[in-house]
This record gives C-alpha cells, sequence and structure tokens, in this order.
C-alpha cells in the first residue's frame, strides 16, 4: 500500500518553481526599493536646531550646517559634540526607514545580509 502525501507536499515541481519566481520577484522588489532610498536624503538637527546635518539613502554626508552663534572658538568641544550627534542621529534615521521599508517587502522575514 503506498501512501499518499497531502497536496502540495513532496515532489511538487510546479511549487518549487512558484517558490523560485515569488523569491526572484522579492529580489527585484527590493533592489528597486534600495535604489529609491539611496536616492532620498534626509535632514536631522542637533542642539535645538544649531546643527543640521543631511545624509543620504547611502549613509553619505550630504551637507552640515551651523548656526553662527554655536561656533564659539572657546567651546570647540560643544560644536564637536554636536555634530557628531546630528550626524549620528542621521544615520540612525536611514537605518530605521530603510529597515521599515524592507521589512513591507520581505513581510518581516529576516534575510541576512539584506539590509
Amino acid at each position: 500500500m503506498k501512501a499518499r502525501l497531502p497536496k502540495g507536499m513532496g515532489g511538487a515541481p510546479t511549487n518549487m518553481q512558484g517558490m523560485i519566481k515569488q523569491a526572484q520577484k522579492m529580489q527585484e522588489e527590493m533592489e528597486k526599493k534600495q535604489e529609491e532610498l539611496n536616492e532620498k536624503e534626509y535632514t536631522v538637527a542637533a542642539g535645538g536646531g544649531a546643527v543640521e546635518c543631511t545624509i543620504n539613502g547611502r549613509k553619505e554626508i550630504v551637507s552640515i550646517k551651523m548656526k553662527p552663534e554655536v561656533v564659539d572658538p572657546e567651546d570647540i568641544e560643544m560644536l564637536e559634540d554636536m555634530v557628531k550627534a546630528a550626524v549620528n542621529e542621521a544615520i540612525h534615521k536611514v537605518e530605521e526607514i530603510n529597515t521599515t521599508e524592507m521589512e513591507k517587502i520581505t513581510g518581516g522575514l529576516n534575510i541576512p545580509g539584506i539590509f
């Protein structure tokens, strides 16, 4: 007597082909989305708006702007801290948005090395 597997279980090449096509489609969507995200620019501020950092989706700094009153030759350390805070916040923003957008495509699947 032969055991019967439920429909769709084992040896069904059409299911495997469907899964491969679905994975390819997901990869194409992810590549397209990554290109879009790479081109976006984000601006964040630190020090109550005294320092602004603009970064793109590739995590490259596009610009850093400072209000003149924040430039104090007697307190360079404060300025350095504000610039560092603005840059770090900009990087975190890009990572958060990229992750959120990719999760929309993958359905929350954690695929190592994707982003």
